[in-house]
């Protein structure tokens, strides 16, 4: 197994509590930014870019969601944390839930946001990412990104659906193929009981990708998981609905 040292910044307040943000793939650390004022009040923050994304290398072929996990585990060590919360989104959730099932010890609270227990078939990750390793990314970005916002959100505010997109067609095409790999056929609901931390999970109602009903399953696999739907928003919710998102956040791993 190949380690990536991955790209990471820290943020907020040295001596308190560490939350670590991991993003969805596709999507850089700066995803994060409507979360941040809120977070770092109470929180050391922690953000890092996936495999090919900003600065973090990209190594040929397919990744799987065990290697992507073992890369953020492999920081955690170099960085001397031991314990932490963990937000994961899309991806990131799946990565989260993985690190939460395999390594309990560390995770003290958990928020899965636009996430799922396994992936919809319909999805057809392995083909985007096939498209993206040859056209490039903007051979699939229209496809990809429509998904996130909702379309009168995203009339109101063309300027950051136009810099997400931007951010997406920059990933390295080699990380972003290799993440749809990981994707693709993965699936975590015979891990999901040995997931010991307090967990939330948070699905945006109008989400095309991920719909409310894979958060409620990704819910009741987890012992004592609470779920929650954020209105009026589609995949990227933290961004369209930062309000509600972090409200929900801070009472949760930033308590």
């Amino acid at each position: 197994m190949t380690l990536v040292p991955l790209q990471h910044r820290f943020d907020g307040p040295q001596h308190a509590p560490t939350v670590l943000l991991v993003p969805e793939f596709g999507a850089k650390w700066s995803m994060w930014e409507p979360q941040m004022p809120e977070l770092t009040r109470t929180s050391r923050v922690l953000r890092i870019n996936h495999r090919g994304h900003g600065t973090s290398p990209a190594p040929e072929g397919a990744y799987t969601v065990a290697e992507l996990g073992e890369d953020i585990l492999a920081l955690l060590e170099r960085l001397g944390l031991d314990r932490l919360s963990i937000v994961g989104f899309g991806l990131g959730g799946m990565l989260a839930t993985w690190i939460a099932s395999t390594s309990p010890d560390r995770v003290n609270r958990i928020a899965l946001v636009a996430a799922a227990p396994c992936t919809p078939i319909a999805h057809h990750w392995r083909d985007i990412g096939a498209r993206a390793r040859e056209g490039g990314m903007t051979s699939v970005s229209s496809e990809v990104t429509t998904s996130w916002f909702t379309p009168p959100w995203a009339d109101e505010r063309p300027d950051i659906v136009v810099r997400m997109v931007e951010e997406f067609e920059a990933v390295e095409p080699a990380g972003y193929s290799g993440c749809c790999d990981a994707v693709a056929d993965h699936d975590q609901r015979g891990a999901l009981a040995r997931v010991r931390a307090p967990a939330v999970v948070v699905s945006a109602a109008h989400d095309p990708l991920v719909p409310p009903s894979h958060g409620r399953q990704l819910a009741n696999g987890i012992p004592g998981a609470r779920f929650e739907v954020v209105s009026g928003a589609a995949h990227m919710m933290g961004i369209e609905r930062p309000d509600r998102v972090n409200e929900l956040l801070m009472g949760h791993v930033a308590r």
